[in-house]
């Protein structure tokens, strides 16, 4: 079976929500979208590291990367895919 993560895609925009913006910007990190066994969340990247396939959005100073896999799927990062217990973080 082929995949076709390796092969490029339409060009699309993926919008961050002002929420997500402030929640950013307030912690003075970087962030990475990934696949969780809920859906796609957001986390600090000490936690879970950027690799050399993700996407990258600039917000402020910091980069949000988002992982090749769930580009695909996702319109927005929006305050959903920020975990419960990080929200004080």
């Amino acid at each position: 079976m082929q995949s076709d993560v390796g092969e490029p895609g339409r060009s699309r925009s993926i919008y961050v929500t002002e929420d997500v913006q402030s929640y950013i910007l307030q912690r003075k990190r970087d962030f990475r979208v990934s696949t969780s066994c809920s859906g796609p969340i957001l986390l600090p990247v000490s936690v879970k590291p950027p690799k050399a396939t993700d996407l990258q959005l600039p917000i402020g100073d910091y980069t949000v990367y988002i992982s090749k896999y769930q580009a695909r799927y996702i319109d927005s990062i929006h305050r959903g895919m920020i975990p419960i217990f990080y929200e004080d973080f």
